[in-house]
């Protein structure tokens, strides 16, 4: 099966954080890696299921 990778864009809208969150979460190293799309790095993206178990993994936490 293929990885979906999706953008920044669409991590943001499926996580309901913003921008400065997400720095802010990779920073702290609490997010998925992010891959380099492009050579010199600057396209990133991150695969979907990754987006999804850190989502589920949140919600989780939350409930217990």
């Amino acid at each position: 099966m293929t990885s979906r990778i999706i953008k920044k864009t669409e991590v943001l809208h499926r996580c309901g954080i913003s921008n400065a969150t997400l720095y802010r979460y990779i920073s702290d190293g609490c997010f998925p890696s992010q891959l380099r799309l492009s050579p010199q790095g600057r396209a990133i993206g991150w695969r979907s299921e990754d987006i999804d178990a850190w989502i589920a993994s949140r919600m989780s936490v939350k409930g217990e």
